[in-house]
């Protein structure tokens, strides 16, 4: 008989402190880590639960392989996650098959972050996403409009759009929450997360906290392990995850 997989973590407990590390990156409910680059579903539920309150919508516009759609339905908070990516949209909406014992109202749609014209303003209790790190992960060959295939400063001027959409569909007094990580080009570090930040707090957020996530299991660790003594560079281990209030 096949063993059956728990819907909930175990002993799960909040963070409390801002260095946040997840060496057991979470296997309850339909969570995997086949979706290149997705998140710990551990980062999401840390959010929905201390940032929202059962019944409340959450936003995720950046949806991906569907991490967050999943802890919300298993926290019982309604949901609206949007990709341009229809890939992205048909694997989150495989990921929802399941029963567990809450039922809220989950709409999954195909869509462009920098403009969310179908969600009105000031009518979301929570944003929670992960947008791609400018173009480290291309999620697509050519689809219009996929910011994974722009670089740092293209990426960086799009994801103003973003934050200004972030700041209209928001309510007054909530949180948004974003995982954003830095680049290297030519052994120089590229703040890109710190960049973004600034570009969200121009919107109009206060940054409310920040947030060290350590990375585990990174791939090809050991060839980086040789070239990181090699020419004399640190492996960027950590991304930030940013919690900014309207």
């Amino acid at each position: 008989m096949a063993k059956k997989i728990p819907l909930q973590p175990e002993d799960f407990e909040l963070e409390t402190n801002t260095v946040w590390a997840f060496p057991d990156r979470g296997k309850w409910a339909t969570h995997d880590a086949k979706y290149r680059g997705n998140w710990s579903p551990y980062i999401p539920r840390n959010i929905i639960l201390r940032y929202s309150v059962d019944g409340d919508t959450v936003l995720d516009q950046f949806v991906g392989g569907g991490t967050t759609a999943v802890e919300a339905k298993l926290t019982n908070r309604n949901f609206i996650g949007v990709d341009i990516n229809p890939n992205a949209i048909e694997i989150t909406k495989s990921k929802l098959v399941f029963e567990c014992e809450f039922n809220p109202t989950i709409d999954i749609e195909q869509g462009d972050a920098r403009n969310l014209s179908s969600i009105d303003d000031n009518s979301i209790d929570l944003i929670c996403t992960h947008p791609p790190y400018a173009d480290i992960i291309h999620y697509s060959e050519d689809i219009d409009g996929d910011m994974s295939l722009l670089q740092m400063k293209d990426f960086l001027f799009e994801i103003g759009k973003v934050a200004e959409e972030c700041y209209r569909v928001l309510k007054k007094d909530k949180f948004c929450a974003i995982l954003m990580g830095d680049m290297r080009k030519k052994g120089m570090v590229q703040p890109l997360a710190f960049e973004t930040m600034r570009i969200f707090e121009m919107a109009g957020f206060k940054t409310k906290e920040i947030i060290i996530k350590e990375q585990h299991n990174c791939k090809a660790t050991g060839y980086w392990k040789t070239n990181s003594i090699k020419f004399n560079f640190l492996l960027l281990a950590h991304e930030y995850l940013f919690v900014f209030k309207k």
